[in-house]
């Protein structure tokens, strides 16, 4: 195997740029998910089941089906409907961030459910209303028990950003692939993709650990 770094380094600014897609796409997709995930976990809360029904779906078909068919369609249905043709950084945000609100809906249901009930019955004795009691007592308990898993879904995501190479995002798996089909090369291409989101992961794996430690201490 002849490994042709000379390749990587001409590619190196290209390979940059889609780096940087990357982590753009991956912080957008994680910030519109964490919205729509907390908006969608209440909705599944609700008491009324006609009324969760449709969160409850939300959550099992972006759970059930994968990933490649949602940014399929998505790109070439969803988003042309909007702006009358395709887009791929729209559809691949659109993607990632309605596919990601609904792992973590479920990490904020679990995060609600697991504080004590007894803390909403003494913030309603305190004649705070149910809306207040969530959102000054429960939430803010809630929110601090989701990090850790929340920044677990923020790796996933980095990593499931590489689909978007499909529908011809600039991101990093999309110029590691023109650098294989222009070259006829494998080797250089993929493994310096995969080094990239090695590192990628690996630090956000460090800050993830030093935030939970932090959350333990506090």
């Amino acid at each position: 195997m002849n490994f042709n770094f000379d390749l990587i380094i001409d590619y190196a600014p290209l390979l940059w740029k889609g780096t940087l897609l990357t982590i753009g796409l991956s912080i957008v997709s994680i910030l519109f998910g964490t919205i729509i995930g907390l908006f969608i976990a209440l909705g599944k809360m609700m008491r009324n089941k006609w009324v969760a029904f449709p969160f409850v779906a939300y959550i099992a078909f972006f759970r059930g089906t994968p990933l490649f068919v949602q940014l399929l369609l998505i790109h070439f249905g969803v988003i042309p409907l909007f702006t009358g043709e395709t887009n791929a950084i729209a559809a691949a945000i659109a993607t990632l961030s309605l596919n990601s609100a609904a792992y973590i809906a479920e990490i904020f249901r679990g995060g609600i459910q697991s504080i004590e009930k007894g803390q909403m019955e003494g913030a309603r004795s305190l004649g705070m209303s149910h809306i207040q009691a969530m959102r000054y007592v429960i939430l803010p308990q809630a929110l601090k028990r989701s990090i850790p898993p929340l920044g677990n879904e923020f790796i996933v995501l980095v990593k499931e950003s590489s689909l978007a190479a499909i529908i011809t995002a600039p991101e990093i798996m999309y110029y590691a692939r023109n650098m294989s089909s222009a070259h006829f090369a494998v080797w250089e291409p993929y493994l310096t993709a995969a080094l990239i989101y090695l590192v990628i992961t690996l630090t956000l794996s460090f800050i993830l650990h030093r935030v939970e430690k932090r959350l333990d201490k506090s």
